[in-house]
């Protein structure tokens, strides 16, 4: 296309920039390479993690949070899926008592 004349002003610009960067970035794009190695292409993986953690939990009616509330959220809910909710339990507990007993609490 640009060598056809057939973009011309704010359209060919962008192809030039667009071009520039592909160039500029070849090193890093071994795709052929991701794929046969699994790794995903594109933004369908974090786009649907970030609907599973953050979304479908957040967003639903009538909810409100603040900024620090909403980290907390987040957090928990990373802890449960990732499957370390009982280990996170275990650890908050003893936390407490090693906080109001010393660190001789059983």
């Amino acid at each position: 296309m640009r060598t056809k004349q057939c973009l011309t002003g704010s359209k060919a610009q962008t192809l030039g920039s667009v071009i520039g960067y592909l160039d500029n970035n070849r090193e890093h794009m071994h795709y052929d390479e991701y794929l046969a190695a699994g790794y995903p292409i594109g933004s369908g993986v974090a786009e649907g993690a970030c609907r599973h953690v953050v979304k479908d939990r957040m967003e639903r009616s009538g909810m409100r949070w603040t900024v620090e509330g909403a980290q907390a959220m987040l957090h928990l809910r990373t802890i449960y899926l990732n499957g370390d909710w009982d280990a996170f339990i275990d650890y908050r507990i003893q936390a407490e008592q090693t906080a109001l007993y010393g660190k001789r609490a059983a």
